[in-house]
């Protein structure tokens, strides 16, 4: 796999589409620092470390809803292997005039574009949710 963070997504949109209240990922800690900042912005309802089948680590995400209709609208990946995004603190892009999210890998840990901006640090944006 390349893409770990762009697998974990399209894993989450596509549960989303087929309805599903959890989803299963493989674990790993960039993974773990990204649901993070979801379950803090209330995108997710939460995760929890498990063994999987394979008896390799995994992540079993909870999946948040609203009357039915997924509150995650647009997950997009920005920053892909091929083509890595990296902007200063005053370049990080705000997500439909601030009702969205773009994630940042910055020095000082995984965060959202307001966190980023409030620490005054810069990164690699991972993705941008809606």
């Amino acid at each position: 796999m390349t893409d770990p963070i762009a697998d974990m997504l399209t894993r989450i949109r596509n549960s989303q589409l087929r309805g599903k209240s959890t989803v299963m990922t493989p674990g790993s800690k960039l993974r773990a620092w990204v649901l993070d900042v979801l379950a803090d912005e209330g995108y997710i309802r939460g995760y929890e470390k498990v063994t999987g089948e394979d008896g390799h680590p995994a992540i079993e995400i909870s999946l948040k809803y609203y009357e039915g209709i997924p509150v995650i609208r647009e997950l997009k990946r920005v920053s892909k292997p091929g083509r890595r995004v990296y902007m200063g603190v005053k370049d990080i892009p705000s997500i439909r005039q601030g009702l969205g999210v773009s994630i940042v890998s910055t020095p000082k840990g995984v965060m959202s574009d307001a966190s980023a901006r409030a620490a005054n640090v810069g990164g690699e944006v991972l993705c941008s949710v809606f």
